[in-house]
């Protein structure tokens, strides 16, 4: 059956086309994720297929007494508290338990920061019938818990699926298909056979031979008009003029272009970072608690006023320091990071922050953004004026021509976070706060913002609920129970998770979980076995970022062996070639001999 059938879309903003001639058709059972570049129009294009905006051109039908759910990026809830809006039954409130809102249940829709609306909404959607659902990044502002609880249900989901999410584990897991935007023409993939393979890894797969594809016909262009363009400087032969035809042909040959790129080169993250020294952030005894006056509820979740938030502990975070921040909504997340940034005061405990220090907080909420400025004056600031080094950045940042005039209310979300987080990294700060730097970036985005953290040299503290994220740009993780209680775990994001699935029945107090705080988790049985070794001079958080870092120069040092090797294979009986090759993999082979044996050292040493 057809539940909405889109033909020759068109969208545009002021001056700035969109899309074009995009056709879609959604039966019963297709998963449809899109995906494409900040500001490439998904968000426009989900809310032409909702009806909620009408397009320049073509027309969107749907099937007859079709029920289609509709979760916009920004939605807009009735007047009343959380449970009117939701249901007064059993689902309702079970719903918002799934999705971390039992807290809020009778708090106004209207006192709810945009994030928790997000979750009344989707609580909403999915308790009541549909034929088919539309949604808008259902994955942002949800933990860990809720995001698997999501993707568990739309697995289960038989009805028509059309999503926008960053959520790569999402859309490997959920989506048959996957509409790609891309410079306003549309692209939709699938595995070669139905139900062999997500649609995500065929839209991988695709992108990669498309500009393969593109590559290749830009070189045989080329040639071709390498040799029209000699035939063109020759001079005609006896008795012969030159078809004007074919002089035209060559002459539009020689004169084409390959299609612009999407963006110009990589996004510029590198803006630089001041030195900082050997003193990092100290916690000692930090605790906090809201005020008997009521709290923000646009900080955290599900916190009542008067209610502890986090038991004293003791951290430092020093140079390198890769920290993840984990744990359900309303635990506290946030709240730490205003406390690391100086945001909030520890109703117990003090902060030590070295003298070279300087924080960058990219938070949840982003940076209060003046809608009615333009882009350069954002950038500008109170210079009035973008000097040529803020004109650079804007490049870098992949605001070009006319998006550097648009105003921010016409950008599209992802855009407003990417300027957010030019003007957090063009302060150049050594300690950088990330609160959900995931929400609304684009892939692209995404794997550069990793790609960068990786090699960053300064203090990174992350919360996030992208897992995929979280496993390539952090060390150990911050574990919030919610309950006041903290601990650090090794093994990132993974590692935490697999404690939670091993954890004993009983639950500790928050203050014997606090005490757990920089105290890496191995089991009583394990510690008995454990030869008692040297005390390191170095720190266990200093210990684990080497060990990363060695693990990381074993990967690449392996990587180039191994290429080496097969180069050597194909090499075939050129013996100058081989005897090239055989000196380069004796080389590949010492760095992997010393990258082994620096992993070990440092292992045991950690040990």
């Amino acid at each position: 059956m057809i539940l909405i059938d889109a033909q020759g879309l068109k969208a545009s903003r002021p001056n700035r086309p969109l899309f074009d001639d995009i056709s879609l058709t959604l039966s019963d059972g297709d998963r449809i994720g899109v995906v494409g570049l900040n500001g490439c129009g998904k968000s426009t294009l989900l809310r032409i297929l909702s009806g909620d905006y009408s397009p320049d051109a073509g027309v969107v039908r749907y099937g007859r007494g079709a029920r289609i759910g509709i979760l916009a990026q920004q939605p807009v809830l009735p007047k009343g508290t959380v449970r009117d809006a939701v249901g007064e039954d059993w689902r309702g409130e079970a719903m918002l338990d799934r999705l971390g809102m039992t807290g809020l249940i009778d708090s106004q829709t209207d006192e709810l920061s945009g994030g928790q609306q997000k979750r009344v909404a989707l609580a909403k959607l999915l308790v009541s019938e549909w034929d088919a659902l539309i949604l808008d990044e259902p994955t942002n502002h949800l933990d860990l818990d809720a995001i698997a609880y999501l993707e568990e249900w739309l697995a289960n989901y038989r009805g028509g699926l059309i999503l926008v999410t960053h959520d790569r584990h999402v859309l490997d897991r959920v989506t048959t298909k996957v509409l790609e935007i891309d410079r306003g023409h549309a692209y939709l993939h699938m595995p070669a056979q139905r139900n062999a393979g997500s649609g995500y890894a065929a839209y991988l797969a695709a992108r990669i031979e498309r500009e393969e594809q593109a590559a290749t016909a830009e070189q045989k262009r080329k040639n071709l008009a390498r040799t029209e363009l000699a035939w063109l400087r020759r001079g005609a032969p006896a008795r012969t003029t030159k078809p004007k035809a074919r002089i035209a042909a060559a002459t539009e040959l020689v004169n084409r272009r390959p299609e612009a790129a999407a963006r110009s080169g990589e996004i510029g993250l590198s803006l630089g970072n001041q030195r900082l020294g050997s003193k990092g952030v100290e916690l000692h005894g930090v605790g906090f608690s809201w005020p008997n006056a009521k709290p923000n509820t646009k900080t955290d979740a599900g916190v009542a006023s008067g209610t502890l938030v986090l038991n004293a502990f003791d951290h430092e975070l020093e140079p390198g320091d890769r920290l993840g921040i984990v744990g359900p909504n309303g635990a506290g997340k946030s709240t730490l990071l205003d406390l690391i940034s100086g945001r909030l005061k520890p109703t117990h405990g003090h902060l030590d922050v070295g003298s070279t220090v300087k924080i960058g907080y990219y938070d949840q909420l982003g940076r209060e953004l003046n809608v009615n400025q333009r882009v350069r004056e954002a950038v500008a600031g109170d210079k009035g004026q973008p000097s040529i080094e803020d004109n650079q950045l804007m490049r870098q940042f992949w605001f070009d021509g006319d998006t550097q005039y648009a105003p921010i209310s016409t950008l599209s979300g992802g855009e407003r976070r990417r300027l957010q987080l030019l003007l957090t990294l063009i302060e150049q700060p050594n300690v950088l706060l990330l609160d959900e730097p995931t929400n609304d970036l684009d892939l692209d985005t995404l794997r550069a913002l990793e790609d960068y953290l990786d090699e960053w040299p300064g203090i990174v503290v992350v919360v996030s609920h992208d897992r995929v994220f979280l496993d390539r740009t952090v060390i150990d993780v911050l574990a919030l129970d919610g309950v006041g209680g903290a601990a650090v775990v090794r093994g990132g994001v993974a590692g935490w998770l697999k404690q939670r699935n091993t954890a004993p029945t009983e639950q500790m107090s928050g203050a014997q979980r606090g005490k757990l705080i920089s105290t890496p988790t191995v089991a009583a049985a394990e510690l008995s076995q454990k030869p008692k070794s040297t005390k390191s001079s170095r720190s266990p958080s200093t210990l684990r970022r080497l060990v990363t870092q060695a693990e990381t120069a074993l990967t690449k040092a392996t990587a180039e062996l191994e290429k080496i090797t097969l180069q050597m294979r194909s090499a075939g009986n050129d013996h100058v070639k081989l005897a090239k090759i055989s000196e380069e993999l004796a080389k590949a082979q010492a760095k992997v001999n010393l990258a082994e044996e620096t992993w070990l050292k440092l292992a045991a040493e950690a040990d």
